[in-house]
C-alpha cells in the first residue's frame, strides 16, 4: 500500500521562504521530493537580520531519504535558501539554466560560497526521481522560465503550480501551457497545489505586452533622464524598457549589482537577443539628458540599493534632477511603504516626476487573479485541493474559491501539516516540526532565539553598565565607570544620565551592609536591581543592566 503526503516547510500562512515535501512511502521505505528552497525578508522585528530561512529539522533528519530539490523557478522566495541550506540537505538540485546560471553568477560573487549539485532541467521536459516521475511544464511568471510541476506517483498525480500568471504575450520566455495542463487535467489528477497569492483580485491580470507600450509612450515623451526600477529579476521588463528606450534615440544604463548579473545571465541565455548593449555607469556622464534611460535597482526601498542612494544624492555617479522622470515598474510589497516613500518624497523634493502603478500601467502581478484560477481549475479538475503561496486569508478565500469550482475535497494546510493525499481526498495526518531560522553575520540561529529576543529589548530599552571595583574590605577602590548606550543622554531637567546612573550606584552601594559589599556576586545583584529601578522612575524605561564587579 502506498502513501502519498504533501507537508509545506515554509510558504503557507505566509508569503515568502517557499519549501514544500511531497512524501512517498511504499512497503520498504519513505522517500521525499522538495520543491523550492527560498528565503523571506527580515521586518523591523529582527533587528541586526536581513533573511528568513525555514528551519529544516525535520528534513535534515531525513538527509538519507531526500531524493532531490526542484526549484520551480529563480525568486529569492523560492531559491534564495539554496546557498545556505543545500550543503545541509546534500541532494542534487533540478533547476533550469537561468536559474543555474542566476545561482552561479551570485556564488562567483560571494566568496567561500559553496559549489551545489546542481543538474540542468528543460523547461519543457519529463524525468524520474525516484518514485516520482515530474514533468516540468512551463508558465508566465515575472521571471524567466518559470514552471509548473505534474508529479505522478503509484498513489496518483499532484500538479504544483508555483508561482504563475495567464500571459499569453509575455515578451520573454513561454506562455502557460494550458493544452498540456488540460491533457494532464483528462488523465486524472489527485490534487492541486496552487498559487493564492491574488485570489483576492477579480479579472485577470494585464499582459507584459500592455506594460511594454505604457513604458514606451512614457519613454518617448519624456524631456529630461528616465530612470526605471523594477524588480531586478523581471527580464521582460528590462527588455521591454530596452525596447522603448531604442525606440527614443537613448542608451539603457544599467545601476546595481543584482541588475546587472540579471542582465548579464539573460543576455547569455539569449532573451535579450536583438537590443543594443546594456551600459554600465560610466556611460553616464558623457550621455546628454535626453539620450539616457537608467535601470536601477531599489525599488523597495532597500537603504543600500541604486535609488535609495540616488534619491539622497549619494550616489558617486548617477544623479537626477528636475525635470527627469522616475517609473517605480514595481508594486509595493506589504511592509515597504515608509522605505519607499521616503525616496518618493525625497524624489519629489528635487523636482522628479514620479510615475507608479497608480498612475499608469508599468507593472503587472506575476500571480494569477480569479478568472485565471477558475481557468486553471478548469483545465486540471482536481480531486483535492491544497491552496498554497498566501497568508490565512489567501488560503480561506482560495478554498471558498475552490468549493465554488466543485472540487470534492479541500485541504486548508499551514507550514508543519502533514496531509495524506488519497483517492479518499484529503486529510491532515500529523504534524513536523517547522519554525524560522536566521543568518545573524555568519551563523544560523533560531528566529525566536534568546539572542534575538535580547536584541529587540535592546533596541528599544538602550543598555546601561556599571563596572565597579571593591577591595577585601568590601570598600570601593576607585570610582565606578559608567558607560550608558542608547538612553537619553539627560533626563527632564537637563541632568546627566551617566551622572545619574553613577549616583544611583553610589546610594545601592552604601546602603548595602560590609558583608553584602563584599560579596561579589550579592553586589552585583543589587547593584542592577537598583539601576533599573532608578532608571526607571527618571526615564520611565527599564534599560537592559550589567554590573561588572572586580576584586583587588
Amino acid at each position: 500500500m502506498s502513501e502519498l503526503t504533501f507537508t509545506a516547510l515554509g510558504g503557507l500562512g505566509e508569503i515568502g521562504m517557499n519549501m514544500a515535501l511531497y512524501g512517498f512511502k511504499s512497503v520498504k521505505k519513505r522517500q521525499f521530493l522538495m520543491v523550492d528552497c527560498g528565503v523571506s525578508f527580515a521586518g523591523d522585528d529582527l533587528p541586526g537580520v536581513d533573511l528568513v530561512f525555514p528551519s529544516i529539522e525535520f528534513i535534515e533528519a531525513e538527509r538519507k531519504n531526500l531524493l532531490g530539490i526542484i526549484i520551480t523557478h529563480a525568486h529569492e522566495d523560492h531559491f534564495g535558501a539554496l546557498a545556505e541550506l543545500g550543503p545541509r540537505l546534500q541532494a542534487p538540485i533540478y533547476m533550469t539554466p537561468f536559474a543555474a546560471n542566476l545561482l552561479e553568477a551570485r556564488r562567483l560573487n560571494e566568496p567561500g560560497a559553496p559549489k551545489l549539485n546542481v543538474r540542468i532541467i528543460p523547461q519543457v521536459g519529463r524525468f524520474t526521481i525516484g518514485p516520482f516521475d515530474v514533468e516540468t511544464i512551463p508558465v508566465a511568471h515575472s521571471i524567466p522560465e518559470s514552471m509548473a510541476l505534474a508529479i505522478r506517483t503509484e498513489a496518483g498525480t499532484v500538479v504544483h503550480t508555483g508561482d504563475w500568471k495567464i500571459d499569453e504575450t509575455p515578451i520573454v520566455g513561454l506562455p502557460t501551457d494550458g493544452n498540456r495542463l488540460k491533457e494532464i487535467g483528462d488523465e486524472g489528477v489527485l490534487a492541486l497545489v496552487c498559487d493564492s497569492t491574488n485570489v483576492t483580485r477579480e479579472g485577470i491580470s494585464p499582459s507584459e505586452t500592455e506594460v511594454r507600450e505604457s513604458l514606451r509612450q512614457i519613454i518617448l515623451n519624456a524631456k529630461g533622464r528616465v530612470a526605471v526600477t523594477t524588480f531586478a529579476s523581471n527580464v521582460a521588463r528590462i527588455r521591454a524598457v530596452a525596447e522603448a528606450a531604442e525606440e527614443a534615440g537613448r542608451e539603457v544604463i544599467i545601476v546595481g549589482r543584482a541588475m546587472d548579473r540579471v542582465a548579464d545571465v539573460a543576455d547569455e541565455l539569449g532573451m535579450l537577443d536583438g537590443l543594443p548593449g546594456l551600459k554600465t555607469f560610466e556611460r553616464f556622464r558623457s550621455l546628454a539628458r535626453d539620450k539616457c534611460v537608467l535601470l536601477l535597482t531599489g525599488s523597495q526601498g532597500e537603504q543600500r540599493a541604486a535609488l535609495a542612494r540616488v534619491a539622497e544624492g549619494e550616489h558617486p555617479e548617477i544623479s537626477l534632477s528636475s525635470g527627469d522622470t522616475v517609473i517605480f515598474s514595481s508594486r509595493t510589497i506589504p511592509g515597504n511603504e515608509k522605505s519607499v516613500g521616503k525616496i518618493v518624497n525625497n524624489l519629489a523634493k528635487a523636482g522628479i516626476e514620479i510615475i507608479t502603478d497608480r498612475d499608469a500601467l508599468v507593472h503587472v502581478s506575476g500571480h494569477p487573479r480569479k478568472d485565471e484560477l477558475r481557468r486553471m481549475y478548469e483545465w486540471v479538475r482536481p480531486k483535492i485541493a491544497v491552496p498554497a503561496h498566501g497568508e490565512a486569508l489567501h488560503l480561506s478565500l482560495h478554498r471558498e474559491f475552490a468549493a465554488k469550482m466543485g472540487v470534492p475535497s479541500i485541504v486548508t494546510a499551514y507550514n508543519g501539516d502533514v496531509i495524506a493525499l488519497s483517492k479518499e481526498g484529503g486529510a491532515k495526518t500529523g504534524v513536523v516540526a517547522v519554525g524560522r531560522m536566521v543568518k545573524d553575520g555568519e551563523i544560523m540561529i533560531a528566529a525566536d532565539s534568546q539572542t534575538i529576543k535580547e536584541r529587540r529589548r535592546l533596541s528599544y530599552v538602550g543598555t546601561v553598565v556599571a563596572s565597579v571595583t571593591i577591595d577585601e574590605r568590601g570598600a570601593l577602590a576607585t570610582d565606578p565607570e559608567i558607560f550608558v548606550y542608547g538612553l537619553p543622554e539627560q533626563d527632564g531637567e537637563g541632568a546627566s544620565m551617566v551622572g545619574l546612573v553613577r549616583e544611583l550606584v553610589d546610594e545601592v552601594f552604601s546602603s548595602l551592609p560590609r558583608a553584602k559589599r563584599r560579596d561579589a556576586s550579592s553586589l552585583q545583584q543589587a547593584l542592577e536591581r537598583g539601576i533599573k529601578a532608578g532608571v526607571s522612575e527618571i526615564w520611565g524605561k527599564k534599560p537592559v543592566t550589567a554590573v561588572l564587579v572586580h576584586e583587588v
